[in-house]
């Protein structure tokens, strides 16, 4: 197999490598893709250095047999048909096709066979809070459909980039210093603050980033289910937090709810409040799974359940979930 990585200078590029290598993932050849910026750089793979080359117009990807792209929505919808022509599979992190009808947007542990229907040979990888969230959302609706979510979303700096988390850094160290904090990445601060903006707002007063977690769950859970978000950003370095409200048909316990998350692939649970044990960002960043804890019944709804949840989002939310798929398409004999 022929493997491509476009966009591999940035966060989720780097975190390509390095998934790739620790799952062994079954590629003979790894060919790396950037920008004029990128353009020559080395990095190593498997005890081999590769060149960066400049992603371009033309048939570099003939022979490719999965492409994972990770350069922002314009660069995908310019080089989908470049990237697809000959037969590569486009595993694309932005959001340029997610809500695309003939574009499969797959979380492996939730709807995997949705990857084995994708016309135009790409694949959408969903938005890093809606695949930590509707992984755990799936073991809870096993047991009773989910009519509605309410959640709140603890995100990252590094969910805006590797830009924003060295802007963290320097917040803190001119605030500590009592200088004013440069702010470029962010509406406002962030060191020592929570800024509840993510993306930008729209008429009904939801930014995009809350209104993708609507519909891209619906998608992805084939479900009429119902949610409303509010996205935080946070002075945390790496991994997202979630606070997840769920209303299900019938009731359900917390022991029913917390056997099934511990019974589901990919979730780990840390659900010990009275030894202080529940899941944390400092804590669970490089590492894969979901996470979740704080499980109990909302004493607000009879048919109310609510959780926590981190993940780490450039692993889970975006570069592992997107080489889970291409495992989930080997494993098929897909790729």
């Amino acid at each position: 197999m022929k493997a491509a990585i476009v966009g591999v200078s940035g966060a989720v590029g780097q975190e390509f490598l390095r998934i790739l290598a620790e799952r062994d993932f079954p590629c003979d050849e790894l060919v790396l893709f950037g920008s004029e910026r990128s353009a020559g750089r080395e990095y190593g793979f498997r005890g081999k250095t590769i060149k960066v080359q400049l992603l371009r117009h033309g048939d570099d990807f003939k022979g490719i047999d999965v492409a994972f792209v990770s350069a922002g929505g314009g660069t995908s919808k310019e080089f989908e048909k470049d990237i697809t022509r000959h037969g590569t599979v486009m595993i694309d992190n932005s959001s340029a096709f997610r809500m695309d009808d003939d574009v499969p947007l797959v979380v492996p542990e939730v709807n995997g066979a949705d990857a084995l229907d994708a016309p135009r040979g790409v694949i959408a990888n969903p938005n890093c809070s809606t695949i930590q969230m509707v992984v755990a959302l799936q073991a809870i609706e096993q047991l009773s459909h989910i009519r509605r979510v309410r959640v709140a979303t603890y995100q990252a700096s590094s969910g805006a980039g590797a830009a924003a988390m060295a802007e963290l850094e320097e917040q803190t160290r001119e605030v500590m210093a009592g200088r004013s904090a440069t702010v470029n990445k962010f509406a406002h601060q962030l060191a020592f603050n929570v800024i509840p903006h993510i993306d930008v707002f729209t008429d009904n007063g939801y930014t995009k980033e809350e209104l993708k977690m609507h519909f891209e769950t619906r998608k992805i859970m084939h479900s009429d289910v119902a949610v409303s978000a509010t996205c935080v950003r946070v002075p945390v370095m790496r991994a997202h937090s979630e606070s997840v409200w769920v209303e299900t048909e019938r009731p359900l316990t917390p022991a029913q709810v917390r056997e099934a998350f511990e019974a589901f692939g990919g979730i780990t649970v840390q659900d010990a409040p009275a030894d202080k044990i529940y899941p944390m960002p400092l804590f669970i960043a490089d590492t894969d799974d979901v996470y979740v804890g704080r499980i109990r019944a909302d004493i607000a709804d009879p048919c109310g359940m609510t959780f926590w949840c981190v993940a780490d989002q450039i692993r889970k939310g975006a570069a592992l979930n997107a080489v889970q798929i291409a495992e989930y398409l080997t494993a098929r004999g897909k790729l």
